[in-house]
């Protein structure tokens, strides 16, 4: 176990983590150049090289024959830098020794690096700072400043920052020596009960649910009965081996392995990020700590855009699910939109690269709804209720108190933009809790912001304000009362489930009167008038009409007298009565999605 080291990288979006992986598996010949077909070559999936982040971890296991002539194993877990995928990187985290700290050296310390540095301190993480892109021109007069920020932060002597150009290739081998000098071998005893952290899963259509683990105690073999300590399934394990480029089989892992194992495991929720796996007969006293479900946290309705393809949805989205098991997804109807799923994500990243691997690897057209979040409700019988949609909402007389989550936000930005970035968050009800400078140029600004207010613009806006300078990180905090209405809107007299929201009292006026303008434009003018309303309960805030088309009925009265003219004038008039009572309006879908676009 002494010539072993597990390591990941923390990092914020774009700072270099993934070229990074790729030189460290060039130099220790875990792949040849030719190989090397891609940049990132552990970011697999097209979407993660189109966008530069790295959306599922992936872990790698490196042989790297160090300065002193031993052989060392080293496996380097590669985590998401996003904060919707926190806690795969806790996890991650848990599953390690140390961690190679990487920060840009033109963009400094920026939120996400901070909240993920966090988290390996309190893992107890052995913290190896590395400055990347060291290469670039502007490099040379940020380099200075970036180093007193990572010696404010973590503490460290300046001897000890290792300057790194993962793209060019300068440095990289003192960081595997640094891994291997600083970075403390595992812990653990295996001649204890098996004591193994899963720290990730994935589908494989052909061996089931392929489990990635950390051994912390004991060993696990092929033919083994092992048991999942949160769910009290039972499986005999059929493979067990190692991480390289691609999975190696080796019959066992002992106290200190990373690597993976398969039990012809065909359900991916049997297998929790962060559970425990013991043997069945000679199980474990307790569990590794910090196990918990990931609970989604943004909501929104997913319908195909032809209601011939509903089970076709329900098939990408089941095997879409069968790779992510925090996808979340139950059907709904909407007498808008007809048969669709109401579906569960981690935050507003994860919904987008649902939706586009939807559309690119399952070729479904699909509409979605407006994203929400989960509330809670206090019944007058002291219950407590949690409701994703506003559909769902129980009769008013029965709520006690409305309740909506709430988020710690961290933003880092440059000083000259603080007093707007200050007025965004105002205006979306947010409260400043803290404020620390990193440098005289950069500040730390903390505040309590509602979830609600965060997923629709938010990000935008801030990056906008900032000129992309400004960084967000968020956590989840708690459930807070709240002064929330449901905001119904109706097409004459009836309502449209699909279009109705669950706003803060404050802003339902202002809310329900530009969603009336908005229809006004995109609902096609009918042969009757269409009354649009947005209404709180039975009260009407805000009304506006799309105008009738009208033939001009009297056209053939050519003089004459004026009685002839207004009967065929009231005859009409009744004809548009009668098609208001009857007529249905059809929505275009443009009116769901522009929803989505009105200003907050």
């Amino acid at each position: 176990m002494d010539n072993i080291r597990n390591f990941c990288i923390i990092a914020h979006i774009d700072h270099g983590k993934s070229t990074l992986a790729d030189r460290l598996l060039e130099l220790t010949g875990r792949v040849t150049e030719r190989e090397m077909t891609t940049n990132q070559i552990l970011d697999d999936n097209p979407l993660e090289q189109e966008r530069g982040i790295t959306i599922k971890l992936h872990a790698v296991q490196m042989d790297y024959k160090a300065k002193d002539g031993k052989e060392y194993i080293l496996n380097l877990i590669d985590t998401p830098g996003h904060v919707d995928f926190s806690y795969e990187v806790s996890r991650s985290l848990a599953a390690c020794e140390g961690a190679l700290l990487i920060v840009d050296a033109t963009q400094g310390i920026e939120a996400q690096t901070i909240s993920n540095l966090y988290m390996a301190i309190d893992a107890d993480l052995e913290i190896i700072p590395i400055i990347n892109k060291i290469d670039l021109p502007s490099a040379a007069t940020t380099l200075e400043d970036v180093k007193h920020q990572i010696i404010d932060l973590i503490g460290c002597k300046e001897e000890e920052i290792l300057l790194v150009s993962a793209k060019m290739g300068i440095g990289v081998e003192e960081v595997l020596e640094a891994v291997v000098e600083k970075i403390p071998p595992p812990k653990g005893d295996p001649t204890q009960p098996l004591r193994a952290l899963i720290y990730d899963s994935l589908f494989d259509p052909y061996k089931g649910v392929v489990v990635n683990v950390r051994i912390f105690d004991g060993v696990l073999k092929e033919k083994d009965r092992i048991i999942f300590m949160s769910t009290n399934q039972v499986y005999e394990v059929e493979e067990v081996g190692v991480l390289q480029m691609k999975r190696v089989r080796k019959g066992e892992l002992s106290a200190g392995y990373v690597g993976y194992f398969t039990a012809n495991i065909r359900n991916l929720h049997d297998t929790k990020v962060g559970d425990t796996v013991t043997h069945e007969k000679n199980q474990c006293k307790e569990p590794i700590e910090g196990f918990k479900l990931v609970k989604p946290m943004v909501f929104s309705g997913i319908y195909p855009a032809d209601a011939d393809d509903f089970e076709d949805l329900r098939d990408a989205l089941a095997k879409l699910s069968l790779n992510d098991s925090s996808i979340s997804f139950e059907p709904e109807t909407s007498k808008a939109l007809g048969f669709g799923f109401r579906c569960g994500f981690l935050g507003l990243l994860h919904l987008e690269i649902v939706q586009e691997r939807l559309e690119r690897e399952f070729n479904q057209t699909i509409v979605t709804t407006v994203p929400n979040v989960r509330y809670k409700i206090l019944l007058t019988d002291n219950s407590e209720l949690f409701i994703e949609s506003p559909s769902q909402l129980p009769p008013l007389t029965k709520i006690k108190d409305f309740m909506e989550p709430f988020i710690k936000a961290q933003i880092i930005t440059p000083a000259e933009y603080i007093g707007s970035i200050m007025k965004l968050c105002m205006d979306r009800r947010g409260v400043l809790t803290n404020t620390t400078y990193l440098s005289p140029t950069r500040a730390d600004l903390q505040f309590d912001l509602p979830l609600s207010e965060v997923i629709f613009d938010f990000y935008d806006k801030l990056k906008s304000i900032s000129r992309g300078y400004a960084s967000l990180d968020y956590e989840f905090d708690d459930y807070r009362p709240s002064d929330l209405v449901k905001l119904d809107i109706l097409l004459n007299s009836e309502p449209v489930d699909a279009l109705s929201s669950i706003v803060h009292r404050q802003k339902a006026y202002e809310w329900g009167k530009k969603l009336c303008s908005k229809l006004k434009e995109l609902i096609p003018r009918q042969m009757f008038e269409v009354v649009i309303q947005a209404a709180i309960g039975s009260k009407i805030i805000a009304r506006t009409n799309v105008k009738p088309l009208r033939k001009n009925v009297t056209a053939k009265c050519y003089g004459g007298d004026i009685t002839r003219k207004r009967k065929l004038l009231e005859k009409q008039k009744e004809g548009k009565k009668r098609m208001k009572q009857i007529g249905s309006v059809e929505i275009p879908q443009e009116a769901f999605l522009a929803v989505l676009s009105i200003e907050n």
